[in-house]
């Protein structure tokens, strides 16, 4: 997997933008920065993957406004708040919604490279789960009418003879219908087949 690298500073003061960048690219990190947080969402899609260094007071949008406004297009990056004066009900606010971190300004460097290595490891975690989800959708939607069927059927743990009764057919196209849903989902046993089935039960 490639390692993701990107991080967005969003604030509306140079000089912390500034600091910011020069200290993550040192550290080896990709920056993009950004004055304003509209001018954040104009690049930001579903693709998007690093975290965010967001200030929390800006004018026009500040940084909870572009959190509920990410949250609101199911964009799940990662952010880590920066408050020149940061208070208790607002850093829990933020926390609660999903936010990664709360720092208060001037952060020490140690202090941020190290939010900021969670926040990626985060990114990365939520991306592998997606694509993992994404994959067994693939492999669900192979699966003929009948075959799903059976599917339910085996993981709730009725035999083929028991499910040949209740679909009134014969115990010998249930082990073929079983014998397709284990190749087409790549299963290799019941178990597995257990932890993919309620994905398409909630599809």
């Amino acid at each position: 997997m490639n390692e993701i690298n990107n991080i967005f500073v969003v604030d509306d003061d140079e000089s912390v933008r500034d600091s910011i960048s020069m200290l993550l690219e040192a550290a080896g990190y990709e920056v993009a920065t950004f004055s304003r947080a509209a001018d954040f969402l104009n690049i930001c899609n579903s693709s998007t993957l690093g975290c965010i260094i967001l200030d929390v007071n800006m004018p026009e949008m500040d940084g909870p406004t572009l959190q509920e406004e990410l949250a609101r297009r199911g964009l799940q990056l990662p952010i880590i708040f920066l408050s020149g004066q940061g208070s208790i009900p607002l850093t829990v606010r933020t926390i609660k919604s999903g936010a990664m971190d709360f720092l208060t300004k001037p952060v020490r460097g140690a202090v941020l490279l190290d939010s900021v290595k969670s926040a990626l490891a985060h990114c990365a975690d939520l991306h592998n789960q997606a694509k993992t989800a994404q994959s067994i959708s693939a492999r669900l939607a192979m699966l003929t009418e009948r075959e799903h069927e059976v599917m339910l059927l085996a993981v709730e743990g009725y035999t083929s003879k028991e499910i040949a009764q209740r679909l009134d057919i014969s115990y010998r196209t249930v082990e073929i219908h079983r014998a397709r849903i284990m190749q087409k989902t790549g299963a290799s046993n019941m178990l597995e087949l257990a932890r993919i089935a309620p994905h398409q039960a909630m599809q």
